[in-house]
């Protein structure tokens, strides 16, 4: 997408717009809270795959299953949390609804400019939402733990990883295996619209909460 230019002919800042099925446009570079809509990210994170899509089952575990997952490992670990610091874990990787799910390694290789960049559309979510813009540093620390916990599962469950690999990457988790049985199970690879509903049930069962 080429620059506009001013009535000065001076290029104007680059704009970098995504255009959602909601109808909104939300700017990749300076996102406002005003852009961003709970049904296009539900919409987004059911169709990107964890994994790049290197999964077992007929469909892709995608990022709204693997945050659905996280939501519910983070409640387990904390279980006097409030519903704001679920809403947290669940919505911790929604900037993926427009930029994807890179694999860890490779957005340690890009560098910090792709990290900030995710951020600021992170923290745009969460004022929309209603949460701090940053979150305090405890909060981050317990999401970033059931992260690691979830990655295990979903390592040696899904994507083909031995336990004692997994355990070099994620360490041990530390929440028995047991805690993912349910029906459905967290850890079962969903087509995409199941994976939407079931996001947006969680989503408005805690924002009832709140």
């Amino acid at each position: 997408m080429s620059a506009s230019r001013t009535s000065s002919g001076d290029a104007a800042p680059a704009r970098a717009w995504q255009r959602m099925l909601s109808g909104r446009r939300l700017d990749l570079l300076d996102p406002s809270p005003a852009d961003v809509d709970i049904d296009d990210i539900a919409h987004g994170l059911a169709r990107v795959a964890r994994w790049n899509g290197q999964t077992q089952g007929a469909h892709a575990f995608s990022v709204a299953q693997h945050v659905l997952l996280v939501e519910h490992i983070a409640g387990a670990l904390n279980a006097a949390w409030p519903s704001r610091w679920r809403l947290a874990a669940l919505l911790h990787d929604a900037p993926e609804y427009v930029i994807g799910d890179l694999i860890s390694p490779f957005k340690t290789a890009i560098g910090f400019d792709y990290k900030a960049f995710e951020l600021r559309i992170l923290e745009a979510v969460h004022v929309r939402f209603g949460l701090p813009q940053r979150l305090p540093n405890d909060i981050q620390s317990e999401i970033k733990r059931a992260d690691r916990v979830a990655a295990y599962y979903e390592a040696t469950r899904l994507a083909g990883f031995a336990e004692d690999e997994a355990l070099i990457y994620f360490g041990r988790p530390e929440l028995a295996a047991v805690h993912f049985g349910e029906t459905p199970d967290l850890l079962a690879p969903l087509p995409a619209q199941d994976a939407q509903r079931l996001f947006l049930q969680r989503f408005s069962a805690l924002e009832r909460e709140l």
